[in-house]
């Protein structure tokens, strides 16, 4: 069994762990810009809610996207807030007699069938530039990251936000 060394420390400050400035370069490797799932947790909310509800609960999470869950506890889509404040949920109520507040998460939600994905190996070998040029290509908000997994399985590995890696590119200026 290996074993490591405790040490002390010289320094008698530290500056707040992510406080420093973040910012992302057009040349920087495109996984800079990816939340990670294998460092944080993806944002869910079940598909038999509200919209409304979904939009709230969003907002707590301080995200613009949510993977819609069923009532297995399995990813059935993708649902943002800008979904949520367009016209869809009129356009469902056009189609379905009801209110706004009756529409749910699944009557609006982009189900996995219609997803836009990328894979993890492609975004190893691209970088910030490549993924902010596919947000104004495919006017997209959200890029749902895959990954194989010892099963030969996709998985989700990360989320690509277009408003977040317009912020970061921004802050470089």
């Amino acid at each position: 069994m290996s074993n490591f060394l405790l040490k002390t420390l010289s320094e008698s400050d530290l500056p707040i762990p992510g406080a420093d400035p973040w910012h992302a370069r057009p040349e920087d490797p495109a996984l800079t810009v990816m939340t990670d799932f294998r460092e944080r947790s993806s944002i869910t909310t079940a598909d038999s809610v509200t919209i409304d509800a979904a939009l709230e609960h969003m907002k707590h999470a301080g995200v613009r996207c949510a993977f819609a869950t069923n009532e297995l506890q399995r990813v059935v889509g993708l649902i943002t807030a800008y979904d949520i404040m367009s016209e869809k949920p009129m356009r469902y109520l056009r189609a379905v007699p009801g209110q706004r507040h009756d529409v749910l998460v699944r009557d609006i939600m982009v189900r996995i069938a219609d997803w836009r994905i990328a894979d993890v190996k492609d975004l190893e070998r691209s970088t910030v530039a490549v993924v902010s040029r596919h947000f104004e290509d495919t006017r997209l908000t959200h890029i749902p990251v895959m990954e194989l997994n010892q099963d030969g399985r996709r998985q989700l590995r990360g989320l690509l936000s277009a408003a977040k890696v317009r912020r970061l590119l921004a802050s470089q200026r």
